[in-house]
């Protein structure tokens, strides 16, 4: 007890009063804030007063390329030149925060900082928005560009325009936007700029004394850029004195602080403790924080009109922050914004969990990835071999597979990811179903809901128009290929002496899954391609379905071209011969189209050697045994019933890399 007093005694002195610390006491206290975390006392005067940049001296701005041409690292550099990193040799994509980016080397989601530069006496606020350059994430493009005002066109001296540098040149073009064209990667031995600025003269239509020629890697006339950015990009049509207009152009979740929404202002302002109203769910906010990315979150008192920044207001449920959702303050309602046109799948693919008690955490999963990546749209599905699960549309066969790899790094999940299909269409001439539809035109997204022909008058298959940029000596191999695919030719253009531009017609069905490998291959890697929805037209499509021993299996029932089904049958069933185990009977796998089987695999059965026990003899001894067990055979495969194992399944509908 007398010890148990004695440290009562020792902890009551060593603790500080409330009111003060004891001088004694000091040396024990912290000198200051914890390394890397600003002290609550201190915040308010480190916050930056956003009130100095006016609307006439705010430039927002996008970096738009294609794959590999160097936008990550021009960013990297505009933000070492305006001093918002430090200049250090490690800063390779800063932008690029998430785990896959750094993997693959590529930008998948687009981000933003806020730069301050002085020009010519004046501080300036640029806003600059990274964005991705492959075509499965196009929506992040066309997303951010809705915040700006112009676009750096970033070109490779060495490579020269390619097939998605056209389409972001187009996507800006149709948005209006200030184009700044700049061609990077001088220092490259093989680079030609004088090549490439005739190329953007000749597709694109701009002066060739208005392009920048740069090299972002070692910096070299990298500031003239950001001079270019101030003298060509007009500043944002807003005013402050307008009541407050917000626009979520992306969002984030936090499991501490809730949803963060980026947010441009076009109109007004906002702060902590402004009640805000959400014009999507009609529900009411009070912010906590607000501030700028430059590019890690700085806090500030204010945002005002023209600017970008992000925004904290308590929401917990990731379905409050809509992506193109408009942010007004309470009592003073505002006409919505536009917002974004939605984005139209092209590839969906079945998505359940590897172990059916993990149901609701990939649910959980799933809400919030797909919050920050709204392009994906999520249907609930089931399957009688797989369980419970979702139908994911994708924009892309890459979409779907970084997608499927966020979900095992961020959150952990494992998922079992089926083969990819296409949205299809059927005009219906049955009255009946029309009846039960309610509606003539139905879309098909799961064969296991085609309708019969009978009852219809005809099917159409998506299609998208194709853009090819290829060296010339490839153009016959990539012309066979294209036939190949059921393509049908639109243009033909030579965009110099040594590349050529090519347009088709596609069916989406034949490019979805191994076409850019193909091309890739065909062309020595120096092709590109990029397509564009082009909408529906009429086909002679058919359902085909996988049949054990006569009796059909739903979940194997595929969607094919009438040209395609025989091969499609014949891999489908030599996959299914590999993967499913022997019985004691025979089993018939075979691909049928309506009552007409167009192709059989034949799995053996597991025989017993009922001759092991005849040393010579007469041959009717045998011949009785070997009938006698056929009769027992032909009997089990009557009885018999064929369970396809859950792992057969998966290794059958997975997407095979190996194709």
């Amino acid at each position: 007890m007398a010890f148990a007093g004695r440290t009562a005694v020792w902890w009551a002195r060593l603790r500080p009063s409330p009111v003060a610390s004891p001088a004694w006491f000091a040396p024990w206290l912290p000198a200051g804030p914890v390394a890397g975390e600003r002290p609550y006392s201190a915040r308010g005067e480190e916050k930056i007063d956003m009130s100095t940049y006016p609307v006439e001296s705010i430039r927002n701005f996008s970096i738009i390329a294609h794959v590999d041409h160097g936008k990550s690292t021009l960013a990297d550099r505009l933000l070492e030149i305006t001093g918002t990193i430090s200049k250090t040799g490690r800063n390779k994509q800063v932008l690029d925060k998430l785990q896959v980016e750094r993997e693959r080397g590529i930008t998948v989601k687009a981000q933003s900082a806020s730069l301050f530069y002085s020009h010519e006496g004046v501080n300036y606020l640029l806003n600059l928005i990274d964005t991705p350059g492959h075509v499965d994430f196009s929506y992040e493009v066309s997303r951010s560009l809705s915040a700006c005002q112009g676009v750096i066109l970033v070109v490779d001296a060495n490579e020269g325009i390619q097939a998605q540098t056209v389409a972001n040149f187009y996507l800006a073009f149709e948005a209006q936007l200030a184009i700044i064209p700049v061609i990077n990667k001088i220092d490259l031995k093989n680079a030609d700029p004088e090549r490439v600025e005739k190329q953007i003269e000749k597709l694109f239509d701009i002066p060739i004394d208005e392009c920048v020629r740069i090299s972002a890697k070692q910096g070299t006339n990298v500031e003239k850029v950001l001079q270019k950015v101030v003298e060509k990009i007009p500043p944002p049509q807003c005013n402050a004195a307008d009541p407050l207009k917000a626009l979520v152009f992306d969002s984030t979740f936090d499991h501490y602080r809730g949803v963060i929404a980026n947010i441009a202002l076009f109109g007004g302002e906002i702060q902590k403790g402004y009640k805000i109203v959400s014009a999507h769910t009609k529900k009411r906010y009070e912010v906590n924080e607000v501030g700028i990315l430059s590019p890690d979150e700085q806090p500030t008192h204010r945002l005002y009109a023209g600017q970008v920044g992000y925004l904290i207001a308590g929401m917990k449920e990731v379905t409050e922050a809509q992506i193109g959702d408009t942010l007004f303050l309470y009592k003073q309602p505002v006409e919505p914004l536009p917002g974004f046109k939605s984005a139209k799948p092209m590839v969906f693919a079945g998505m359940y969990p590897v172990d059916q008690t993990e149901y609701n955490n990939l649910k959980s999963a799933l809400e919030r990835l797909t919050l920050n990546d709204s392009s994906v749209t999520v249907h609930r599905d089931s399957s009688l071999a797989l369980g419970a699960g979702w139908r994911l549309g994708f924009l892309g066969l890459l979409h779907m597979e970084v997608f499927n790899q966020r979900l095992e790094q961020e959150y952990n999940m494992s998922v079992i990811l089926t083969a990819p299909t296409v949205p299809y269409k059927a005009v219906l001439s049955s009255a009946k179903l029309i009846k039960e539809y309610g509606k003539e035109e139905i879309t098909i997204i799961n064969p296991a809901q085609f309708p019969d022909k009978l009852s219809v008058s005809e099917y159409l298959e998506p299609t998208v128009l194709g853009t090819i940029v290829t060296p010339q000596e490839y153009i016959g191999k990539i012309i066979v290929l294209c036939q190949d695919r059921r393509a049908i030719q639109k243009d033909m253009l030579y965009i110099d002496e040594h590349r050529v531009m090519l347009k088709y017609l596609f069916p989406l069905n034949e490019i979805v899954v191994d076409f850019y490998d193909a091309l890739k291959s065909l062309s020595s890697g120096y092709a590109s391609f990029d397509y564009e929805d082009a909408g529906y037209q009429a086909a002679d499509l058919i359902k085909m379905d996988i049949l054990l021993n006569g009796n059909s299996v739903e979940e194997l029932a595929t969607i094919v071209h009438k040209d395609k089904a025989y091969a499609t049958g014949k891999y489908l069933c030599e996959r299914l011969k590999d993967a499913i185990p022997r019985q004691l009977f025979e089993i018939a796998i075979q691909a049928a189209v309506g009552k007409k089987i167009i192709a059989r695999e034949t799995l053996k059965a597991y025989r017993k050697n009922v001759l092991a026990k005849c040393y010579g003899g007469d041959i009717t001894r045998k011949m009785k045994l070997l009938k006698r067990q056929a009769e027992g055979k032909k009997m089990m495969r009557k009885i018999g019933n064929v369970e396809v194992p859950r792992d057969a399944f998966i290794r059958v509908l997975k997407r095979q890399t190996d194709k």
